[in-house]
């Protein structure tokens, strides 16, 4: 007697998928994330636009990595990386490019990336330890903070991978206590983000 053949899903994976995301509040997460970052993301752009105006960030940069020794340039990236990470790595990537050894150098500001998020990540932990902080998470943003740690993996791979500031993303998964062992496995793409750079960047110069 022959099987009657099974009958194929009326949705496909993808729209399952999207399903899943609706139900689960992943939407409204990233959107209200959008929101809130939205403007303070603008008015770094507008204050980068200013500082650029009067004076060639740049290539005051590009000097500065001419200038200092390297272990200089590696604890000046380190520090940015760290603070924030508002400098964009590319200019020490490039720098890395023109070094003897640049896959050495590369690799060394991949891990200095990654390192300096996860320092952001205690950085994080470290603020919300303050109580007027503490407070204000635990009573004003109860529902915000469960979304957040249920797609706080997101959060850290689209800092790692994407050119956003990996610090910031860091900081954020600190101050809603996301796993660190899970910081520590989500943020080591970081260091592919650095390969694949290094791999354009390399190529053009």
């Amino acid at each position: 007697m022959k099987e009657k053949p099974k009958l194929k899903s009326s949705k496909s994976k993808l729209q399952l998928l999207h399903q899943y995301y609706s139900y689960t509040g992943f939407y409204t997460f990233v959107w209200d994330a959008v929101k809130k970052a939205l403007p303070y993301i603008i008015g770094a752009v507008i204050a980068v636009y200013i500082i650029n105006y009067f004076f060639d960030i740049e290539a005051g940069l590009i000097k500065l990595t001419e200038t200092l020794p390297s272990y200089g340039v590696l604890s000046f990236f380190f520090v940015s990386e760290t603070l924030l990470g508002l400098i964009p790595p590319e200019i020490f990537i490039a720098w890395s490019g023109k070094m003897p050894g640049p896959w050495f150098y590369l690799s060394l500001l991949g891990v200095l990336s990654y390192a300096g998020g996860l320092l952001s990540y205690w950085m994080g932990r470290t603020i919300t330890k303050i109580p007027s902080v503490h407070n204000y998470l635990e009573l004003k943003m109860e529902k915000q903070l469960k979304n957040s740690k249920k797609w706080g993996g997101f959060l850290i791979i689209v800092g790692a991978l994407l050119p956003l500031p990996f610090s910031i993303s860091c900081i954020a998964a600190g101050i809603i206590n996301f796993p660190f062992k899970n910081v520590v496995l989500y943020g080591s793409l970081r260091l592919l983000r650095f390969a694949i750079y290094g791999l354009i960047i390399f190529n053009v110069l």
